[in-house]
């Protein structure tokens, strides 16, 4: 099992910056092939924002390329997000979310990928 717990939300103006963090926990961290960052705005589904491969390669969903930026820990224990030039369409509860696997170069942005979630964390933008 892994434990993810996250931190850093918020509320920002339009225009602003927030910097989301994940810390992973339990006995099969050594086991997690992708990372990521997904949301959920009320009344839509939850989609992915961006995820990072156990081989340290970033995938950006097209609506937040050139403005977030996913790092993550060397021991896989720890997962960033940089958001800058937030827009009011940035609102959304953030998660974040493990998927066990096989060390590998890239990660899909489906959810229906992923296996282990945290509770989310709220980020909200005003204009």
């Amino acid at each position: 099992q892994v434990q993810l717990v996250e931190s850093g939300g918020g509320s920002v103006q339009a225009g602003g910056s927030l910097r989301l963090s994940c810390t992973a926990s339990g006995g099969y961290t050594h086991n997690i092939a992708c990372m990521g960052w997904f949301r959920q705005a009320p009344g839509k589904e939850r989609e992915g924002v961006a995820t990072i491969a156990s081989r340290g390669n970033p995938t950006y969903v097209d609506a937040v390329k050139g403005r977030f930026s996913i790092s993550k820990g060397i021991a896989k224990v720890t997962l960033e997000l940089q958001m800058d030039t937030l827009k009011v369409e940035d609102t959304a509860m953030y998660y974040c979310a493990a998927a066990p696997g096989l060390d590998t170069n890239s990660c899909y942005t489906n959810p229906r990928e992923y296996t282990y979630w945290g509770q989310g964390t709220q980020v909200t933008v005003s204009s």
